[in-house]
């Protein structure tokens, strides 16, 4: 049987733990976000992402079969950057595609780019991700995303979890992390102590189980800004997250890991 393959070709598509509209949003796929396909129906298509190994299952009209040689090529692609959405035209349809921060784009050509027959076309002047400044850009690729309402799996500025901000914003950042918080804590390199942190160093957080829980990016060894309620700053010590809202602390610190030299 011969593996097939699909990308979105939407905004922004829900992918659920079970075939069904009621079933729970384990995350989301961007716009150019690759994946293989495992099984489909004429409503569902259960699939396993490319960029992060998750698996769940996709409304079947919302993604377009590609060969493996696209998807391959997209993980040298360009990533959209850090501007609220930029808007696509679809030649020749005539209507339009808002890209979200942390899309996945082939190759662009004359203000173009195409995914099949179907050719695309920014309406302005794009923006890209800029990979190569890391500490230039950390604050305000992270800063984008402020006031953010926390959405379990959410992926954008219009609903994020705790991972998600962090994947998405490495991602614009040319590095790439797992999914999920657990999954991040056993990547990078262990930072010793607070005041040794740099801005983009990663702090973890567990629960009374050890189990890791909660993720945020540092800004120095006193402020951090992570997902809970909204995406915020807060203070961090050495106990864990100091909720300036809730005059208290929230969040128990475990580890720190560093992601860039």
């Amino acid at each position: 049987m011969t593996t097939e393959f699909g990308i979105c070709n939407l905004s922004l598509v829900p992918l659920r733990a079970e075939a069904s509209d009621k079933s729970e949003i384990l995350s989301f796929l961007l716009f150019g976000d690759g994946f293989k396909i495992l099984e489909s129906t004429s409503k569902w298509t259960q699939i396993q992402t490319l960029s992060d190994d998750y698996t769940g299952w996709i409304d079947s009209k919302q993604y377009e079969d590609v060969p493996y040689s696209f998807v391959e090529a997209q993980a040298s692609s360009v990533i959209t950057g850090p501007v609220l959405y930029q808007t696509i035209e679809r030649i020749p349809h005539g209507d339009f595609i808002h890209l979200l921060p942390g899309s996945t784009l082939p190759v662009i050509s004359d203000n173009k780019f195409s995914i099949n027959s179907t050719s695309y076309q920014f309406t302005k002047p794009y923006i890209l991700a800029e990979s190569d400044s890391f500490y230039q850009n950390i604050k305000p690729y992270a800063y984008l995303f402020l006031n953010a309402p926390y959405l379990w799996g959410g992926k954008s500025a219009f609903g994020i979890d705790c991972s998600g901000f962090t994947q998405i914003v490495f991602k614009m950042l040319g590095i790439k992390l797992s999914r999920d918080a657990w999954q991040q804590a056993e990547e990078g390199r262990i930072v010793d102590f607070l005041p040794e942190v740099k801005p983009g160093d990663l702090a973890f957080f567990d629960n009374e189980e050890g189990r890791i829980i909660h993720v945020g990016i540092l800004l120095n060894e006193q402020e951090i800004i992570h997902a809970s309620g909204r995406v915020k700053i807060d203070l961090i010590d050495g106990q864990g997250i100091f909720s300036k809202d809730l005059n208290r602390h929230t969040h128990r610190l475990r580890i720190i890991k560093r992601f860039f030299n």
